[in-house]
């Protein structure tokens, strides 16, 4: 499936995003308007603005109010990449150095607070509160997220239960939030609001399960990243958590020991492990049934090409390989 359909629905908007983004990193101070570039010009998929784009247009809405949205919405998702790649010590994103490894982490986490300065400025010119308290309370649990995943590093007792909890902080939140402060600024009745965040959360749980996933079955060369990154991290994901539940008894030591010990020694003999437990296809599956779930929540907008777009999307979200 080619991702070029659903962006092509909101081609010019995208467009004028970009321009937004660009106009919106200028600083006086030249380090800010260097690392913000570097990392907004990395080639991302931009889904969240894109989610804005395509929510605001189903429910009928033009004009430069949503776009400012979708670039907010992008700044929030910069301002965490920052952050994370500091505290993973991350040495590659998007197939390329960190800004973290290119200029040091105390720049990243200060660029990272610029970023996240700058879209309050942005929400604040929108003038909805209802979408700052849609994106001021994301931005809180986002971070609450990060820390709770960061509590459970190396910790191989973490349960599914408590992974579903990580995700849906660290990443479905601000899915959830690109459309729920789509429908919040569109004025959408309360049905399709309520329809739209369900929408999101459900596509950010399956985008992290595919993420988490892939880092057992793609490779580096694709994913942008390093293969076993987590394991590295020593991060309990899901088919890890799987394994160790499900799996033999050898399986299940294995990935412990990897989990509390972290590095990627054991790499090749945790993808052996984590494949043929099936943990896996069990993530994979999961991922789909979340999809189907989002799909469904469509259901509550009227027919139009962007409603389209953002079922394609959804299943583009579970098929990629990166």
């Amino acid at each position: 499936m080619q991702p070029q359909a659903f962006y092509r629905a909101v081609a010019d908007d995208f467009s004028a995003v970009d321009g937004i983004i660009k106009k919106q990193l200028t600083s006086k101070v030249p380090l800010v308007s260097k690392i913000g570039d570097y990392i907004t010009s990395a080639g991302g998929k931009r889904l969240r603005p894109l989610l804005v784009l395509l929510c605001g247009k189903a429910l009928g809405r033009e004009g430069d109010d949503l776009r400012l949205l979708a670039a907010t919405i992008e700044f929030l998702h910069t301002a965490t990449l920052l952050h994370d790649d500091v505290v993973d010590m991350s040495g590659m994103r998007r197939g390329r150095e960190t800004a973290n490894a290119m200029w040091g982490n105390a720049p990243s986490v200060l660029v990272g607070d610029f970023l996240y300065s700058r879209s309050f400025e942005m929400m604040v010119e929108l003038g909805s509160m209802p979408v700052m308290k849609i994106l001021s309370q994301a931005t809180r649990i986002i971070a609450e997220g990060e820390v709770l995943q960061l509590s459970k590093v190396r910790d191989a007792s973490t349960t599914e239960e408590t992974y579903m909890e990580v995700i849906r902080g660290k990443t479905a939140m601000l899915f959830e939030a690109s459309t729920h402060s789509a429908a919040a600024l569109c004025g959408a009745t309360a049905e399709q609001a309520e329809a739209l965040r369900t929408f999101g959360d459900h596509l950010g749980v399956a985008f992290q399960l595919v993420d988490d996933l892939l880092d057992y079955r793609g490779d580096a060369e694709t994913l942008g990243k390093n293969v076993g990154d987590d394991l590295a991290e020593g991060k309990p994901t899901l088919p890890l958590i799987y394994t160790m539940r499900e799996g033999t008894p050898e399986q299940a030591a294995l990935v412990r020991k990897a989990i509390q010990k972290g590095g990627i020694e054991d790499l090749e003999a945790i993808r052996a492990a984590v494949e043929a437990s099936g943990s896996l296809d069990y993530t994979a599956q999961l991922a789909r049934d979340f999809v189907a779930r989002a799909i469904k929540c469509l259901e509550a907008l009227p027919a139009s090409e962007y409603r389209d777009a953002l079922v394609e999307l959804s299943e583009f979200a579970v098929a990629r390989t990166h």
